[in-house]
């Protein structure tokens, strides 16, 4: 049976977030909220896990798992190659809605699903994402709805969707706003914006003058 915790109540918060952090650790899933919308989230370093989430949500290995983390500095242990530019962007644009697509190191020992050799990485502007993101490490994180329905804006959709696959649910309220993130590939030698979301090509250009937009 699914738990659900009111994040807006003090009390309730703090029960959920440790729920949460455990839940995340016994390779568990749960949903918590973001900035953009609702994430379904998993331990980004437990295969299972993931798999588990990528079957909630009815999506395939094709379809890679984002992961979220907690602060800039947990890239450093998860991406090479990270150009200086990429690090503006960064400064510019983190925490908020803008996820990144790295090289990351083949050290790492997961399994998103078929990435390449990349990840797509974001640091959500959300306290209790940010708070949970911390205490637990990077985690992959994908929109909390079933693969072609609307990207959830409250706790009820997301739950309504996913039901009991998920252990936790961390109820913050509306989310801010329904628009998802901006993708920005960082691999090349210019960066190119392979989604525009909630930050415009604009936005990002006066960061990164030459940014190639992907018909």
């Amino acid at each position: 049976m699914a738990r659900r915790y009111d994040t807006n109540d003090a009390t309730d918060r703090t029960t959920g977030l440790r729920e949460a952090a455990s839940a995340v650790r016994r390779g568990e899933l749960v949903v918590l909220p973001t900035d953009t919308v609702y994430g379904i989230g998993a331990d980004a370093f437990t295969k299972e896990a993931v798999g588990d989430l990528l079957e909630a949500k009815g999506r395939g290995r094709n379809m890679p798992t984002p992961v979220l983390i907690g602060s800039p500095n947990t890239l450093h242990g998860l991406v090479t190659d990270f150009s200086e530019l990429a690090w503006e962007l960064v400064d510019a644009f983190w925490p908020g809605a803008l996820t990144l697509v790295a090289r990351h190191q083949p050290s790492l020992q997961w399994d998103l699903g078929d990435t390449r050799g990349t990840v797509a990485v974001r640091m959500p502007l959300h306290p209790v994402a940010i708070e949970l993101l911390t205490e637990v490490g990077p985690m992959a994180v994908s929109s909390a709805n079933l693969t072609g329905h609307p990207a959830p804006e409250d706790c009820d959709a997301a739950q309504n969707m996913l039901g009991d696959s998920v252990s936790v649910y961390l109820d913050g309220g509306p989310t801010p706003g329904n628009v998802p993130s901006s993708i920005v590939d960082v691999t090349r030698e210019v960066p190119l914006l392979l989604r525009a979301g909630a930050i415009s090509a604009e936005e990002l250009r006066k960061v990164v003058p030459d940014l190639e937009v992907a018909n």
